[in-house]
């Protein structure tokens, strides 16, 4: 008796695009189905946000690439990596829509990513779904992939990081998971020219997560962060790409010292204050160090660098003196700094966040005598929204989420990190499983590395913890092996051999 293969009388038949949709779904195998969906669903709500803004969010740093690409100024104080996607985006297709959409994509797929480590860990599907989108429909969080700035690949790479970490969390063997750990690690290297310490101690802490996979954890961060260094320090050297300043480099040293001159002046010797006016009147190192949080207004102005970079090392011997009587003054300037990695806000200026709005000097670049003035390249430097009244609701959204009173809950890298760290340790006791202390690693290591060094408030230097942290979430709802259902057997435990690693469970041989 033969089939009948023709649709059953009645049988609503789908459009054809519905149709080749359904089919392709049903090609996709099971197990990637959801982190499929919900790269899907994150792509979407990204594209609303990348026309809202087309061709994406500006600041003062996005003029700045497009000056150096396209004038032949190139130089490593900024990413050159990501100096070369501008280059490549304004020499393909003449503005700057490839390279943020190209950020939608590249975001979108780490997200999905990273939901279904959450999944292997025990998230139920519906809060493994949640936290992605949540990422990307926040105004805080989803606009911060259509910036043309180098923090928000910086960001990118920090979401594949965690999605990586949530993998290996669960011993999950196959090479891709290292692979796509050594790919984060290499974007956060490049993305930040002050990344090395975020790589090095997200490696100590997934060291502490695994410590049987010793050699691919060194191969996926120190190989990353040796590359990045030979390339700051000896490739682009060779190449005609501009070092930064001297200025540049000490720049929080010589805040430091205004900071401590400004609070003790008594503490400086007389030949330390000749130095000190040869660069600027002692008027202006007190008043730049009048506001600790900030290296900013002690660099202006008539802080005069040429001077600075001279008598660099005489000013670094007046540091030296000042840490050695003053050590408290020292200490507590760079805590100011560095507050935006720690502590919560104190005021509405503690952390500086980007309006949505590119001015029409191009944040000074195209007056009159500047760099940009008569540049080819300004039509690339503005809004070209298709859509005016997606553009208001983006703009409108974007700046309610810029209220006060919401500034903890969006904005604060550093509540997000400390609530991440508690959260991981309430997995770690509830499966319990040391290997998840590897779910803190990309945030701990973001949070050294701007505790280390970091010019001034601003969001972006910790917008990657908030949006680890949005993703930590669900983790609260992780369940304990114990909980699952009689269809999911909770495979026992294996005795570590000394020596060598154990040998792989069943399904991890299934899943390889």
């Amino acid at each position: 008796m033969s089939v009948d293969a023709t649709p059953a009388a009645g049988a609503r038949r789908l459009p054809p695009p519905l149709d080749a949709l359904r089919r392709a779904a049903d090609r996709i195998p099971p197990h990637a189905r959801l982190p499929v969906a919900v790269a899907a669903g994150c792509e979407f709500v990204l594209l609303l946000w990348w026309l809202a803004f087309y061709p994406g969010l500006m600041s003062f740093d996005t003029v700045t690439y497009v000056w150096q690409v396209t004038t032949g100024h190139w130089r490593s104080d900024h990413s050159v990596a990501y100096d070369v996607l501008v280059w490549l985006s304004l020499q393909i297709t003449g503005g700057l829509g490839a390279l943020t959409f190209l950020q939608t994509v590249v975001l979108a797929a780490s997200l999905g990513y990273a939901c279904h480590g959450l999944r292997a860990l025990g998230v139920r599907g519906r809060w493994a779904v949640l936290a992605p989108l949540a990422v990307v429909v926040i105004p805080s969080t989803g606009t911060f992939g259509i910036f043309v700035w180098k923090d928000s690949a910086y960001a990118i790479a920090a979401v594949l990081a965690f999605g990586a970490c949530a993998h290996l969390a669960v011993r999950r063997r196959p090479a891709t998971h290292w692979w796509l750990l050594a790919a984060a690690m290499a974007g956060l290297s490049v993305f930040r020219n002050n990344a090395y310490p975020a790589v090095v101690v997200a490696g100590l802490v997934l060291l502490a997560a695994i410590p049987r996979w010793w050699r691919r954890i060194a191969a996926a961060t120190l190989i990353p962060t040796a590359v990045a260094l030979g390339l700051n320090f000896a490739v682009y050297p060779a190449i005609g790409i501009q070092s930064p300043s001297t200025s540049s480099y000490y720049a929080f040293n010589y805040a430091d010292i205004a900071v401590a001159y400004h609070r003790a002046p008594q503490s400086f010797r007389g030949s330390d204050l000749a130095v000190m006016r040869q660069v600027a009147p002692l008027s202006h190192w007190s008043g730049g160090g009048a506001n600790c949080a900030w290296v900013d207004p002690l660099m202006a102005p008539p802080f005069d660098r040429p001077a600075a970079e001279r008598l660099n090392s005489r000013l670094l011997d007046v540091w030296s003196r000042v840490l050695k009587k003053r050590p408290d003054l020292v200490i507590s300037a760079h805590l100011c700094r560095g507050r935006i990695a720690w502590a919560l806000p104190r005021t509405d200026t503690d952390i500086y966040v980007q309006p949505p709005a590119i001015p029409a000097d191009r944040f000074g670049y195209a007056l009159p005598g500047h760099p940009m003035a008569g540049s080819r390249w300004l039509p690339a430097l503005r809004t070209d929204v298709p859509s005016a009244t997606l553009h208001r609701a983006g703009v409108w959204a974007y700046t309610a989420a810029r209220a006060p009173e919401l500034t903890w809950l969006l904005w604060t890298g550093s509540m997000w990190s400390w609530a991440t760290y508690l959260i991981v340790a309430r997995v770690m006791r509830r499966r319990p499983l040391r290997a998840a202390l590897a779910l803190a690693a990309t945030t701990a290591g973001l949070q050294v590395a701007v505790l280390v060094a970091t010019p001034a408030g601003l969001f972006r230097y910790m917008a990657a913890p908030v949006l680890l942290g949005f993703l930590s979430v669900p983790l609260l709802a992780a369940a304990h092996p114990a909980d699952r259902p009689p269809a999911e057997p909770v495979p026992p435990r294996r005795r570590a051999f000394r020596g060598r690693s154990a040998p792989p469970r069943p399904e991890e041989e299934a899943a390889a």
